[in-house]
């Protein structure tokens, strides 16, 4: 991932992290946070505990989003300090609805100059972005908005499994993954284990990702903690109640990162950092789909 990191970003760059619910690529966050990059947009149709970490850090000039906190918790303290009161540095702001934000990384995906949808229909969001306009259908006299296309400079995103050349197996929530990686310039992918080609070729309707659109392929068990990775490890609940907590100061946030980000090499090492308890009580179990057969000769 340092490698990664190193090659595909640049100070003022705009990144989208995604995944929705799991899969979410906190252990690429990290990474930048200890490169130390700096002026960058960062994207995402739901910012939570990884953002508010950018942000602590200085890393962020500019938040694109869909909703924003801890879920199931509360406020992000860190991007609340941020918009509110300028800790540690002010960022701007640019709020759609998630429908809103995929439609844009789709018409980014697709080269469309711009996409239209009623999500903003009784919202007040067009008054305060000036990239929600209203536009005339050319079948009638209905009224709709319009958002432009989304083509962040990097895009990661993360599956269970793929193969070497970055064919990416990904089941449960798809979220955004297909279109973030599509309308990105640059793609890296980070996924839970690497496997053989013919794991992949084996089932091909789970295939959501494909190697024409990732430049970077990271093999990194545990990545998404402490979000989930369905199949592998759980939610870790207790980590989300834990930042409210960790959060209520830019200093204890400090003192966090310090520990959690700068004070460990990798992922690998902040995984051992964690007690052998809570990394087996995070264990998915098992609950398997019935096979089928794919036909052939």
């Amino acid at each position: 991932m340092a490698s990664a990191i190193s090659a595909a970003l640049s100070d003022g760059d705009s990144i989208y992290l995604a995944g929705f619910t799991h899969l979410i690529p906190f252990a690429a966050g990290h990474e930048i946070i200890r490169q130390e990059y700096r002026d960058l947009e960062v994207i995402r149709a739901t910012p939570d505990l990884v953002y508010d970490q950018l942000i602590a850090a200085g890393c962020v000039r500019k938040a694109t989003f869909s909703w924003a906190g801890n879920p199931g918790v509360g406020s992000l303290r860190a991007f609340r300090r941020a918009v509110e009161d300028g800790v540690p540095n002010e960022i701007d702001l640019e709020e759609y609805s998630h429908y809103g934000t995929t439609a844009r990384l789709y018409a980014g995906a697709t080269g469309l100059p711009f996409i239209p949808l009623k999500t903003f229909a009784g919202s007040d969001l067009p008054k305060v972005n000036d990239n929600i306009r209203p536009v005339e259908s050319p079948f009638s006299d209905e009224t709709v908005y319009a958002v432009p296309p989304l083509n962040p400079d990097v895009t990661v995103v993360r599956a269970q499994r793929a193969d070497e050349s970055g064919n990416a197996h990904l089941w449960g929530i798809p979220g955004e993954q297909k279109e973030a990686a599509l309308a990105a310039k640059t793609v890296i992918l980070s996924v839970e284990e690497l496997v053989d080609e013919s794991v992949i070729r084996s089932d091909p309707n789970r295939t959501l990702i494909t190697a024409d659109d990732v430049d970077f392929v990271v093999e990194e068990p545990f990545a998404s903690h402490p979000s989930y990775a369905q199949g592998y490890y759980d939610r870790d609940n207790e980590a989300y109640i834990e930042w409210d907590d960790i959060s209520k100061t830019h200093e204890s946030l400090t003192e966090w990162l310090d520990e959690w980000v700068y004070g460990v090499e990798d992922r690998a090492e902040y995984v051992r950092k964690l007690s052998t308890d809570r990394v087996l009580s995070l264990g998915a179990g098992n609950n398997y789909g019935v096979p089928i057969n794919m036909g052939g000769n």
